[in-house]
């Protein structure tokens, strides 16, 4: 991957309507990101039919007397539905990818070639899942919302021990409350992660706002990933912690913005673009009234000003206490003939 890899996760705030799915697809393209990512599921597979929704699923889809299979059905996507999103996104020239929760779901996204799995914070301690994820991808991006270091470690050894490199596996730190509070971001676990497990590193953002994802690039995230929306007053349960369209595409922008700022060669010298500046910010050492011929320099008759073209104020130890070669004028640059 060259650069931070910008991923504009578009989940299941489609509502189940295509139409919309097509109007995130082109946001996501208007953004210029790199991917965009809805999510694969049966919910069958997925959900016992009496479990319960999150507080936040309760509250954003204003429904408490709907189970989190009643709402998750109503948010999957066919196999057809997958297929005209992809041709969408080949016909835009973005990146599909979707997130499988299931074991058949993961069969069907290798089946339609994509060469990346996403494990979702979910899945992290789900062992069929990790182990049939590692059978047909070879490329991991692991989110670990709720998760401990063991817990990531353990599914990182699933991973290593069915021959996947460490080269090959990015992983997400994450928080899993939708919206989370920026006191429990934690970013500082994420070069954690990086020094204990060997990997590389990104995030994926569940805040308001944009900051945050921002902040993690310059601690080294590769990848970033953010939910986002054509609408936060939209029913549904992410909508209310995603970004709109406008937003993504500032983060986006301050993203490739941060890329560029981080760029640099760590070495502490002067760049190119502010070379010019040196002389007109810095000062020199210049009369501070008028001094005749052969007077002695001193604290009283000499001071520092702009421009930066004479005698540098390092040098003022030297200058002060020697002879005057010649007049000079109050605000001429000293000349020592040394």
């Amino acid at each position: 991957m060259a650069g931070v890899l910008i991923i504009a996760e578009a989940g299941v705030n489609h509502n189940g309507d295509m139409a919309m799915a097509y109007r995130l697809i082109d946001a996501a393209v208007e953004a210029k990101v790199d991917w965009v990512k809805f999510q694969t599921f049966k919910a069958e597979k997925l959900v016992s039919p009496d479990a319960q929704k999150a507080d936040y699923q309760v509250k954003n889809t204003a429904n408490e007397n709907e189970t989190q299979f009643q709402m998750l059905k109503k948010l999957e996507l066919s196999h057809e539905q997958h297929e005209q999103l992809i041709a969408y996104c080949k016909e835009k020239n973005i990146r599909f990818f979707s997130t499988a929760f299931d074991l058949d779901s993961l069969e069907y996204l290798a089946q339609i070639g994509l060469d990346y799995v996403k494990i979702p914070s979910g899945e992290i301690t789900n062992l069929p899942y990790l182990r049939k994820a590692a059978q047909l991808f070879r490329k991991i991006i692991l989110s670990t919302g709720m998760s401990t270091m063991d817990e990531i470690k353990a599914a990182a050894e699933v991973f290593t021990q069915a021959g996947i490199s460490r080269e090959n596996i990015t992983v997400l730190h994450c928080n899993t409350e939708y919206p989370t509070p920026m006191s429990d971001v934690n970013l500082k676990a994420m070069p954690e992660i990086q020094r204990e497990l060997g990997v590389s590193i990104g995030y994926s953002d569940h805040t308001l706002g944009i900051e945050v994802p921002v902040a993690a690039v310059a601690l080294g995230a590769t990848i970033i990933e953010k939910h986002f929306t054509l609408d936060r007053t939209l029913p549904g349960p992410d909508h209310a912690a995603s970004l709109e369209p406008g937003e993504l595409k500032a983060m986006v922008q301050a993203i490739r913005n941060i890329e560029q700022a981080i760029a640099g060669s760590g070495s502490k010298e002067p760049s190119a673009s502010e070379l010019k500046n040196i002389a007109i910010a810095r000062k020199s050492i210049v009369a501070g009234r008028n001094i005749v011929k052969g007077e002695i320099l001193s604290e009283e008759n000499i001071t520092v000003k702009r421009p930066g073209t004479g005698i540098s104020p390092m040098k003022w130890d030297e200058v002060v206490g020697s002879i005057a070669q010649r007049d000079f004028a109050a605000g001429e640059q000293i000349e020592t003939g040394n």
